[in-house]
């Protein structure tokens, strides 16, 4: 008998291959990581948590951590990625050790994390001046995204407790800086709480905002510039009233629970009174309309807030709910931006929707699950994932253009990460060669070079 003829070629398999280097294209981080100064201001920060004579500094340790997660690992010891690629990564510590900093750190309990914080605050404000018109404060205003996420817990862990979706684990609250329909987002807030968290609970928002805000430069951090998106979970007397808090004053457009109040006023709104809703390319949306709510539904509610609410041919196989009208979904926000169109600032609360783009490239990025046991420990590994998020936004935003700066992380690893490459050693210089047949080594090298002309940090 003839053996079967496969559609691809047989090659032999050895182990003796020299100078080669896998994942050769997250050379790229390690650059934008170099370019940003993020290596300083780490190192600077966790300085305290440095043992006397310790050979691995901290800042080093958490960072190869946050460079593995941005690379497709989901626990500690995929830091071996980093490991075994001294030339490109340096000297990366052993799991022991690793493991042995996040016990301290965690035990530390909020001052790493605050450092750690401070320091992405710091880089942050560097980063966006750096990326210039590219950067989203480029129009002098800030976007916040908040939003939940549930996160399955598949064994016993600390705080895991079942969800609102039935399921078992962690329910964190995590923001967003829109970057907006050119780029992506990056994370400035995550709060890590018990699957049984409410979804709507003020205190939970205010600290998560909090948070967010302490992550913008410093002219962002109160004012109208500064604008605040939730979903109806946002929609609470406590968070609206802090977030409209004289001295404060940041806009914000939150979701809200269609009442039997609201209900009623909108069967009231007579027909002249709705306007066609929009898209983002200005046409006018197909079956939907918008309009403004007034009078006693407002009562209780912070001085200048505008209610609007939007109707809408569901879509085919939608269930109708109790709170819809006429054969048509009710949804209802909450903003105090004024001399803008209703349909406008509809269109511009509907775009909130980019929040679960920011979700999905989380949960590729280390948050499918949590590895650790203890809450403590999580709480560190959630700010490793939000450096890891941070640096996949940074390095499209620096260095990519046209649709490349919109590749989710998954892309980023399939297309420039995983390019292999040889690196040769010739003087004192080392070389890292790139595969000239792999298609997309063109946008490796173009970004390389885009990322060599930005100034070096200090």
């Amino acid at each position: 008998m003839r053996e079967p003829i496969s559609s691809y070629p047989r090659v032999r398999v050895q182990r003796d291959g020299r100078q080669v280097v896998s994942q050769a294209g997250s050379v790229l981080l390690v650059e934008t990581v170099r370019k940003v100064g993020l290596d300083q201001a780490i190192s600077a920060a966790l300085a305290p948590w440095r043992r006397p004579r310790a050979v691995h500094d901290p800042g080093k340790v958490v960072l190869d951590l946050a460079l593995a997660v941005a690379m497709g690992g989901d626990c500690l010891a995929d830091a071996g990625m980093l490991r075994a690629e001294p030339a490109v990564f340096g000297p990366v510590a052993s799991d022991p050790t690793v493991s042995r900093l996040i016990d301290t750190l965690a035990a530390s309990g909020d001052t790493a994390l605050r450092t750690i914080r401070a320091a992405r605050a710091e880089v942050r404000e560097r980063v966006w001046q750096l990326a210039g018109r590219e950067a989203p404060d480029a129009d002098g205003t800030v976007t916040i995204d908040l939003d939940g996420v549930l996160v399955i817990a598949h064994s016993d862990k600390q705080d895991a407790a079942p969800t609102w979706k039935r399921t078992y684990g962690h329910h964190p609250l995590m923001g967003f800086v829109d970057h907006g329909p050119g780029g992506t987002g990056e994370p400035v807030a995550a709060l890590l709480r018990p699957g049984n968290a409410g979804s709507n609970t003020a205190a939970d928002h205010i600290s998560a905002a909090g948070l967010a805000l302490a992550q913008l430069p410093k002219r962002y951090r109160r004012g109208r510039q500064t604008l605040i998106r939730t979903d109806s979970a946002g929609g609470t007397h406590e968070f609206v009233a802090w977030l409209a808090q004289r001295g404060r004053w940041l806009s914000y457009s939150v979701g809200m629970v269609i009442t039997d109040a609201i209900h009623q006023h909108v069967l009231k709104v007579p027909a002249s009174a709705w306007t066609p809703a929009v898209e983002a390319d200005g046409e006018i949306r197909d079956g939907a309309w918008v309009a403004e709510l007034v009078g006693d539904v407002l009562a209780g509610w912070p001085k200048g807030m505008r209610l609007i609410v939007r109707k809408e041919r569901p879509h085919p196989g939608a269930q109708l709910r109790l709170t819809d009208a006429d054969g048509m979904r009710l949804t209802c926000f909450a903003t105090n931006t004024i001399a803008r169109p209703i349909a406008d600032l509809e269109l511009r609360h509907r775009l909130r929707a980019r929040a679960e783009d920011r979700i999905r490239a989380a949960r590729a990025t280390g948050l499918r699950n949590l590895p650790l046991h203890h809450t403590a420990q999580n709480r560190v590994w959630l700010e490793i994932v939000q450096i890891a998020l941070d640096l996949l936004a940074w390095m499209p935003m620096l260095a990519l253009t046209g649709k490349a700066r919109l590749w989710e992380p998954r892309r980023l690893r399939l297309r420039l990460f995983t390019a292999a490459g040889q690196l040769v050693t010739t003087g004192r210089r080392r070389i890292l060669r790139l595969a000239r047949h792999w298609p997309w080594t063109s946008h490796i090298t173009a970004a390389l070079d885009q990322l060599a002309q930005l100034p070096n940090p200090g």
